[in-house]
């Protein structure tokens, strides 16, 4: 089963959830506003996509950090930031079978989970 991480306010969380229901892909989701997020989940993440790939410098919650935050970001850095404000993580992150994904495209999750059709 997928695990799910993401916002429920968040388009491309929406998104996928959409495809993975329309697809009778089964998933269990976690929100990270609601539910928060721990230093364990964080390090796989960063271990298997890099902070630069989950930090999302696109979004509101960046444009709302001051410039000393935004200043000389380095992986420890934008751990601390991601670990206080799990909204400036990208979404969704998608877990499934020792894999961990981040963002959503139909065609990207199509492919990733063909080989278990």
């Amino acid at each position: 089963m997928i695990r799910l991480y993401g916002i429920s306010n968040c388009d491309t969380v929406r998104k996928a959830k959409k495809w993975l229901d329309q697809h009778n892909v089964p998933y269990s989701y976690h929100d990270l506003r609601k539910e928060g997020l721990n230093e364990a989940q964080l390090d796989r993440w960063l271990r298997a996509v890099g902070w630069e790939a989950l930090l999302n410098r696109r979004g509101l919650s960046w444009r709302r950090l001051n410039a000393e935050d935004r200043a000389d970001m380095d992986a420890a850095k934008a751990r601390s930031l991601m670990l206080r404000n799990p909204t400036l993580i990208r979404r969704p992150v998608a877990e499934y079978k020792g894999e961990v994904r981040v963002g959503f495209t139909p065609h990207d999750y199509a492919l990733w989970l063909s080989n278990d059709a």
